[in-house]
């Protein structure tokens, strides 16, 4: 694959990065020499491997929602907060 130098320029101009003509033609060819380093991976025989899509051996463990009895009565619970006001917690604003 041939990277162009209108292609790494419209990527810099996406990225909003201004590129010099010497850091453009710099960046191409890293990115040239990427491609080639993780082209080799085609070289390689997957026919026999299966795909991996978890690496490791994971699944959801599920609950039952059980309700715990509470000791402490509504006006207890309320009567340890710093202000209430129609039988319910007061807090501060958050903006």
């Amino acid at each position: 694959m041939d990277i162009k130098r209108e292609d790494i320029l419209h990527l810099a101009n996406l990225s909003e990065f201004t590129l010099s003509d010497t850091e453009a033609e710099s960046l191409g060819k890293d990115l040239q020499g990427i491609i080639k380093y993780i082209s080799q991976l085609d070289e390689l025989d997957t026919s026999k491997v299966e795909p991996t899509y978890q690496v490791f051996e994971m699944e959801n463990i599920w609950r039952d929602d059980e309700i715990k009895v509470q000791d402490a009565t509504r006006e207890q619970l309320l009567a340890l907060t710093r202000e209430e006001k129609d039988n319910q917690i007061k807090v501060p604003k958050v903006l």
